[in-house]
């Protein structure tokens, strides 16, 4: 999910010392920002995007991308690619030897090295129910072998979980060797391991030693290591000691002139490129645009209200260009949703009246302002929830996903009983009770302009909405424990894998990735026969299939995919955004 909140500190000291020596300061310190905050920092415990991102520089997955290769490529990272059995159920991952944790007192003073068990217990602490893992999901419908009776027994019995039971869904060979298995087929499974913010090695003794605290004091392999947090606030990164001597490389596409220039710029340097990296949390657009000109700030992904001042009909505005400030645009692999809660007893439900509410609210709403002046055009119209450069994403893939009709949300009301029966300008339900949609929210400036465009197109149809406004941390609860009746939020692919976006409607992700809490049989059959076949043809059509029935419920309201504009400073070198990747700030540096 990708979302965040609260004020940053420094932009007015920034902009009251002439600024931009703070960015260009001697130890080449990375200046970013994050417009919402952070959750913490345990991989198996967060599920945002901005976490991800942390937690991405400080583990190691065992596999990641070529950083500038387009198509997209798998790299050996702390292991060599796996060796994956004919029938795609086992894969087998050998380490490097010779690479170690950062220090921490949770190792009594010793050098720890990174062994096979590590990434097998890292996977079984998903299936903690203490934890209670939002990411399970992944493992779940891969079907790790013996851990979900595993977690059963814990759940049942209330005793803690068992880490040391021997299970065949994943287990260490040897020191430096770990294989999985699983019940069912699943061709693209591998490509989970090149996430460290979900299977980043956790070395078992710092769990134990911070308990309850180990989202404060995150211990990985990585480029990074966390020198100091104030949540909500300021996160500080500085260059891991024991990081292994890794240098750059890369193999960018001939035609490939930005990715090329920054083969150039990294040829053969020693990574993290970066000494030190200090992320502000800013809430509010203008704020995060004042610290950027004054250079505060080396990179930002750019307001979308600010579109319009510095980078009119997508270029680099004149004065920008003439300080040396640079744009990059990228589509990402994403989709921004609003989800109906199905257990809501108001828009919940699959029977018709329920679908016809859903799919008239989604009509009224006005797809074009919301592109065209909230988003300022930096994006692409949603027509099903599969992303961009994912399978299954289908560029002349048409539906009424991204259609407005005022007129067509007016006839469904009417046809299925929504109408006004007492005359105060409001409908009512079919039974007669109050009719009051609520839309959660957080409480910044961009929000707003979201919920007065809402306002604006239920009122159109007699439509009531009110708005439960709260921070990111406790909206995630609420939705988590299926309190709000409708939200909005991104989801980010981490692999070219659009099962991936499917399975927020496949049934047992409830309360997982399926924060609609939509079940419906026929759904969950789709998506368990693409999930076990392997890219082509057939796979494609039950992809195609299982879109057009989120269609027609209508569970989720995917608006668009999104358009990224980055600015970056003359003195930023190696920025360049990935599809997938998250561990890409050990290529950014300043010149």
């Amino acid at each position: 999910m990708e979302l965040t909140r609260r004020t940053w500190l420094a932009a007015s000291a920034a902009l009251s010392c002439g600024a931009p020596g703070l960015a260009e300061a001697a130890d080449k310190t990375l200046h970013l920002a994050f417009g919402v905050a952070e959750t913490g920092f345990d991989p198996c415990q967060i599920s945002d995007v901005n976490s991800a991102q942390v937690v991405s520089a400080i583990f190691d997955a065992p596999l990641t991308y070529d950083y500038l290769a387009r198509p997209v490529k798998l790299r050996p990272n702390t292991a060599a690619l796996p060796e994956i059995s004919d029938d795609f159920k086992t894969f087998t991952f050998r380490l490097r030897p010779g690479i170690f944790f950062a220090d921490d007192p949770a190792f009594g003073g010793k050098p720890r090295e990174l062994v096979a068990q590590d990434y097998v217990y890292s996977v079984k602490r998903f299936y903690d129910p203490r934890l209670n893992c939002e990411n399970i999901y992944v493992f779940e419908n891969a079907k790790l072998r013996d851990l979900t009776e595993l977690r059963a027994q814990a759940s049942k019995s209330g005793k803690p979980f068992d880490y040391d039971r021997e299970v065949e869904g994943i287990r260490a060979l040897d020191r430096y060797t770990f294989r999985i298995r699983l019940a069912e087929p699943s061709p693209r499974f591998h490509h989970w391991f090149t996430q460290g913010a979900l299977v980043g090695a956790v070395a078992r003794e710092v769990v134990e030693h911070y308990g309850a605290e180990i989202a404060a004091h995150p211990v990985g392999t990585g480029p990074f290591m966390l020198a100091s947090w104030r949540r909500a606030s300021r996160i500080e990164l500085v260059r891991n000691p024991r990081f292994r001597e890794l240098h750059f490389e890369a193999e960018p596409a001939p035609d490939d002139a930005p990715a090329q220039e920054i083969a150039r710029q990294l040829a053969g340097r020693r990574l993290p490129v970066a000494e030190r990296i200090e992320v502000s949390v800013i809430v509010e657009a203008q704020p995060q645009w004042l610290a950027f000109v004054n250079g505060a700030l080396d990179v930002l992904e750019l307001p979308v209200e600010f579109t319009p001042i510095a980078a009119p009909g997508n270029r680099i505005a004149p004065h920008l260009a003439r300080q040396g400030v640079r744009l990059q645009r990228s589509a990402k692999a994403d989709m921004v949703l609003t989800y109906f809660n199905m257990d809501d007893p108001v828009v919940g439900g699959n029977t018709p009246d329920k679908v016809a509410l859903r799919r008239a609210i989604c009509l009224a709403y006005d797809n074009r302002q919301d592109l065209e002046d909230l988003r300022h055009g930096q994006g692409i119209p949603a027509q099903s929830v599969v992303a961009p450069f994912t399978s299954g994403y289908e560029e002349d893939y048409r539906s009424t996903m991204s259609e407005t009709s005022i007129a067509r949300a007016t006839a469904l009301l009417d046809l299925c009983g929504f109408v006004d029966r007492d005359g105060d300008g409001w409908r009512e339900r079919p039974d007669g009770s109050p009719l009051v949609l609520r839309l959660a929210s957080r409480p910044d400036q961009r929000q707003r302009q979201f919920n007065e465009l809402w306002r604006k197109c239920m009122t159109a149809v007699g439509l009531r909405i009110e708005f439960e406004i709260a921070s990111w941390p406790d909206l995630l609860k609420r939705g988590r424990a299926g309190k709000l009746m409708m939200w909005g939020f991104s989801w980010v692919a981490g692999t070219p894998d659009g099962g991936f976006f499917l399975g927020i409607g496949y049934g047992p992700n409830a309360n997982e990735s399926n924060d609609a809490h939509f079940a419906l049989p026929a759904y969950d059959r789709l998506f368990e026969r693409q999930n076990v076949l392997p890219d082509g043809p057939e796979r494609a059509a039950l992809m195609r299939e299982a879109k057009n029935i989120l269609v027609a419920y209508m569970p989720y309201k995917a608006h668009v995919h999104t358009v990224v504009s980055d600015v970056l400073h003359r003195r930023v070198i190696g920025h360049l955004r990935h599809p997938f990747m998250r561990d890409t700030w050990q290529f950014i540096g300043i010149e």
